[in-house]
């Protein structure tokens, strides 16, 4: 089709999957600072005022989990007393044998990974996730600023396309958590002036916008007290807002060895300069591995008519290298970076590396 609407969601820190994956990688973090060659596979679950932390660890760093946990609740913006139990074992030496030999990185599993990029946004990224993640990432922010709001919330955008290109906005909903007694109509004007104003081109709404604020009524009750929430149960909105297609697995939590995250990053990367340097207006890298394994198995690309695809192969092979220790390397990922993926999108900012655009 060349006209329809595409709609993506985003979710703000305060969402319970999203707490989760705030703690595994503030997890990841804590490791990466002490030990830069930590192989971490620690996640999170939460309910009510539990939140359990489980996994697999090798690293010589200590951590304190029980402490990391609380730290990341009271950044996140909840106040409420947790209960905190762990269970985290020792990774398998199986598979340490297999991922790290003569100080070089191996795949640290199978599994499928793709990247994504378009030139629709100046950040290359899908308009209705990258509208989403702004819309969430400025909630977010009024949510901290504000006494009127609590940490969850989310964000919604359908995009109208014409000819395949960026028409208008069709309809745009935010759900917010908020304290008792904030009335519908306060809720709706602070919303509309703080967070959607300050976001959204006017060139892009019309009088047939749709608006949805708080569109289920009275939302005291959220967070963990609303909702149960787990690492990794986002993952459509940590990519590209279901426009490019995903992989088999999650980013949160996973040190730079598991290629779920760094081949996944990768893709990106590559995808991304594709669309930047001029070859293609969209672009799909899919890659794959073994365990154990140093190079990819395959690498396939799609540009979806826009580009010479036959001439882009020979573009990667020439500029880029899917070696895993070799992308951990080029994108410098064994630094403590990762808390500050865990919400608003791990892909279209460009304070990450595999962000960066280079001449190909």
């Amino acid at each position: 089709m060349k006209n329809y609407i595409f709609t993506s969601e985003s979710v703000t820190a305060g969402h319970p999957d999203k707490i989760c994956d705030y703690i595994a990688d503030s997890i990841l973090d804590e490791a990466l600072t002490y030990d830069s060659n930590a192989k971490m596979a620690v996640e999170a679950t939460i309910k009510d005022d539990l939140i359990f932390i489980y996994g697999e660890a090798n690293t010589t760093a200590t951590l304190d989990y029980k402490c990391i946990a609380e730290r990341c609740m009271k950044e996140i913006g909840y106040n409420e007393e947790y209960r905190v139990l762990t269970r985290v074992s020792k990774q398998s030496m199986e598979i340490n044998y297999a991922v790290e030999k003569n100080q070089t990185i191996y795949a640290g599993d199978q599994g499928i990974m793709f990247g994504y990029a378009t030139d629709e946004t100046d950040t290359y990224m899908p308009a209705p996730i990258y509208y989403a993640n702004k819309l969430a990432k400025k909630l977010g922010d009024l949510q901290h600023q504000s006494d009127l709001l609590g940490p969850d919330g989310k964000t919604q955008v359908g995009v109208e396309y014409e000819n395949d290109q960026v028409k208008r906005i069709d309809s745009i909903v935010i759900s917010t958590m908020h304290k008792e007694h904030v009335t519908t109509d306060e809720l709706e004007k602070l919303i509309k002036k703080e967070v959607i104003d300050q976001v959204i081109p006017i060139n892009l709404i019309d009088e047939n916008t749709k608006f949805y604020i708080n569109p289920s009524g009275s939302f005291v009750v959220g967070g963990s007290f609303g909702d149960s929430g787990t690492t990794g149960r986002k993952i459509v909105c940590d990519s590209y807002g279901g426009m490019g297609r995903i992989g088999g697995g999650c980013f949160s939590s996973k040190d730079p060895s598991k290629v779920d995250r760094t081949g996944a990053y990768y893709c990106r990367y590559v995808a991304k300069n594709i669309v930047a340097n001029g070859y293609a207006k969209k672009c799909e890298i899919q890659v794959s591995y073994a365990i154990g394994q140093e190079d990819p198995l395959s690498i396939y690309v799609n540009t979806f008519n826009t580009g010479n695809e036959e001439e882009i192969y020979k573009i990667i092979n020439n500029n880029f290298s899917f070696r895993v220790n070799d992308m951990i390397n080029e994108l410098d990922l064994k630094k403590p970076i990762y808390k500050y993926t865990a919400a608003y999108g791990h892909f279209g900012r460009n304070e990450f590396s595999w962000e960066k655009i280079k001449e190909i």
